[in-house]
């Protein structure tokens, strides 16, 4: 079983950038694929961006695609998001998880086998 940190989160400028970290233990996230997904107050969560393992594909929701980049590091057994441009209504908690079908980059929820307990981005206007 994998368990799962984010970290990198805090207050941010609008137009600002953070970049978020998703560390993993309990095994290596070699043959794993990894999303982020974010829940704003009063909102449901949203599918961010998400790497999978085969061939380092990657899938970014509409409202992030070309401000936000997620990469993976595998001999650090790390994901990042690097988000830019920051607006506040990017301002949510935002969580990793880990997903077991290696060969696809999902953006439903129902794909992720285990999450990490979030890392709170709050942008100011």
């Amino acid at each position: 079983q994998v368990q799962l940190i984010e970290s990198g989160g805090g207050l941010v400028q609008a137009g600002g950038s953070l970049r978020l970290s998703c560390a993993a233990s309990g095994r290596t996230l070699n043959r794993l694929s990894v999303g982020w997904f974010r829940q704003a107050p009063g909102k449901e969560r949203e599918f961010v961006a998400a790497i999978a393992w085969s061939a380092g594909m990657t899938y970014y929701a509409d409202s992030v695609r070309g401000l936000y980049t997620i990469s993976r590091n595998n001999a650090e057994n790390t994901v990042y998001l690097q988000m830019n441009s920051l607006k506040p209504e990017d301002t949510a908690r935002y969580y990793c998880a880990v997903d077991n079908n290696y060969a696809r980059a999902s953006g439903y929820e129902h794909d992720y086998d285990y999450w990490g307990p979030g890392t709170q981005v709050t942008v100011s206007s």
